[in-house]
This record gives C-alpha cells, sequence and structure tokens, in this order.
C-alpha cells in the first residue's frame, strides 16, 4: 500500500486500485492494523483530485466494492451504519479531491486568459501609440517634403528652409518614439509621454504643413492622471491629423473643458467633412478605443457649418 500511496499523483487509479486490492488482501490473511483504511482514504482522495475528470469519475464505482470486500474480508457483522458511514466519509473525501481540481483547473483557465487578454490590451496599447505618433508626424513630413520638391528649382532658400523643418520634424519623432518605447516597457507606464501642456508644440507642427489651428484650453485643477492626460492629447492629435490628411482642412479650433469630473474635448476643422460611403479609418478607431478604456463617449462626423467634427469626453477617476 505505500508503493501505491507513492505513486498516486502520477497514477492516481492505478495507485486507488492497487491499493484498494492490498487493503482487501490484508484483511482475508492478514490482522489489519488502524493505519490501513486511513492509507485508502488518502487514495481515494487522490483519485479525486490528480486524475483526469473523466476517470476521476471511476472513483466511485471502484470504490463501494472495495469498502464491501474490506468488511466481508474481516469476517465482521459490522453494522449497516458502520457500512454506511465509512462509504460517505470515502465518499467526500473523492468529491473534496475532485472539486478542488475542477476549481484550480478553472482558476488556471481563467488566468490564462486574463493573461491573453493583458497581451491583447498591451499590443493595442503599442499599436494606438506608434499609431498616433508616426501617423500624425510621418504626415507633416510628406507635407514639408513635397513643398520642398515644388519650390527646389525656384526658391532654393525657402526650399532649405523647409527641408531643415523636415529634419526638425523627423528628431523630434524619434526622440518621442523613444519615450513611447521607454514607456511600454515600464511596468507602471510612467515617463516623459506628452500632454495637454503639449499642443503648442502639436499646433506650431500643423502651422508647419499650412494647417492654423487655434487652441482653447481650461486647465484643469488639479492636474489630469497622466493617463488621462495623454490620451487627451493623442485624440486631439488624431483629430487634427485626420482634419489635414483626410480633410485637406487650411484650419481647425480645439477647445479643452475640464468640468466637474470629466475632460471635454471638442475638434472642428474646415476641411471637407464626410464624403458618402464614409467610415471610420483605423485613426477614429484608434481615439474610440482610447475612449472606450476610461468608459467615455466620442461622436464624430460633419460639422455644423461644414468641415469634420469630434467630440470626447473622458471622465476622471
Amino acid at each position: 500500500m505505500g508503493g501505491a500511496l507513492a505513486v498516486r499523483r502520477r497514477f492516481p487509479v492505478a495507485a486507488y486500485a492497487a491499493g484498494s486490492a492490498a487493503l482487501v488482501a490484508e484483511s482475508l490473511w492478514v490482522p489489519t492494523d488502524g493505519l490501513s483504511p486511513f492509507v485508502n482514504l488518502i487514495g481515494i482522495y487522490s483519485m479525486g483530485a490528480y486524475a483526469t475528470p473523466r476517470r476521476a469519475l471511476l472513483g466511485p464505482p471502484l470504490m463501494l466494492p472495495g469498502i464491501v470486500a474490506f468488511f466481508a474480508g474481516n469476517d465482521t457483522d459490522a453494522p449497516a451504519a458502520l457500512v454506511a458511514g465509512v462509504v460517505f466519509v470515502w465518499l467526500l473525501a473523492w468529491a473534496a479531491g475532485y472539486a478542488g481540481a475542477r476549481r484550480r483547473e478553472r482558476m488556471e483557465r481563467e488566468r490564462r486568459l486574463m493573461s491573453r487578454d493583458a497581451v491583447s490590451d498591451e499590443r493595442n496599447r503599442i499599436a494606438r501609440e506608434l499609431h498616433d505618433l508616426l501617423g500624425h508626424t510621418v504626415n507633416v513630413m510628406l507635407v514639408q517634403a513635397g513643398a520642398a520638391r515644388v519650390v527646389l528649382d525656384s526658391d532654393p532658400d525657402h526650399a532649405r528652409e523647409i527641408l531643415t523643418g523636415v529634419e526638425r520634424t523627423g528628431r523630434e519623432t524619434l526622440d518621442e518614439l523613444d519615450r513611447v518605447l521607454g514607456v511600454l516597457r515600464r511596468e507602471d507606464g510612467t515617463d516623459l509621454q506628452p500632454g495637454l501642456a503639449e499642443l503648442p508644440r502639436l499646433v506650431e507642427r500643423m502651422a508647419g504643413v499650412g494647417m492654423d489651428v487655434e487652441v482653447r484650453l481650461d486647465p484643469p485643477e488639479p492636474a489630469l492622471p497622466r493617463s488621462i492626460d495623454l490620451s487627451a492629447y493623442r485624440i486631439v492629435q488624431e483629430a487634427l491629423t485626420n482634419a489635414f490628411r483626410h480633410g485637406r482642412a487650411s484650419s481647425a479650433s480645439v477647445e479643452v473643458r475640464c468640468e466637474g469630473r470629466r475632460v471635454q474635448l471638442d475638434v472642428r476643422d474646415d476641411g471637407r467633412g464626410p464624403q458618402a460611403g464614409y467610415r471610420p479609418g483605423r485613426g477614429l478607431l484608434g481615439i474610440s478605443e482610447r475612449v472606450a478604456v476610461f468608459a467615455g463617449t466620442v461622436e464624430h462626423g460633419g460639422g455644423d457649418g461644414g468641415g469634420f467634427r469630434v467630440r470626447a469626453v473622458l471622465p476622471l477617476p
């Protein structure tokens, strides 16, 4: 029986069957000590705890004949209540092992699902950050490079100024990309990420491609949580990028208000507005994902006086 007990985790069904057979044989030919039945009790628990779900269900059918044979082998006139009590205790031990195993399996499945969701969320976060950063600055650089090509022959000095702007934008992009990747590598997510305080630099970049942006910012008091500050900046950045890239807008207005426990963002432009068959692209989907993280709301579509409008509300924690 000791050998069966030693392998009960690896071969729980075989170990219990062998242990039960040994216990019955002991009851027939050798005087039974008081410990042997308890060793068998550990075996039935182990069968419920370590066998596969289907094999573990063999526990009760194997247990009942073993108990009956044990009492018969002892050649004692055991009362039915005693036999029933032993059966109940053995069933209880098996059920405890079986329930514990199923609970551990369920917790492991939930852990894997949570881990998978965490990986998916992190991938989406990385995709949003890189899309918002590179989508904006690369578009700015493309327009600047195109403008330099147009005036290269007629006004070389102006072309050099534009190319200097391209170089400056590229360096700023690399610096910000380093900050983004640095944050993504850190568990706490803290670093020098842009926030609403960086809107003047964003306006300056948009002016470099011929887009006039007016900003009305209601300074938040106290300071916004870092995650909301970053998301608010990225939403404005993406809205302006879309206005320039898709709407061909020449001007836009940005209004940021902090009222009560929420931040309201309103970005309007004078571009061509949504066209027939309009469907949100990756940029607007990224905005919606950012807003959804904070259980906020977002609206986008044609503005009252033409152009395009993006409105978002981010609740504060």
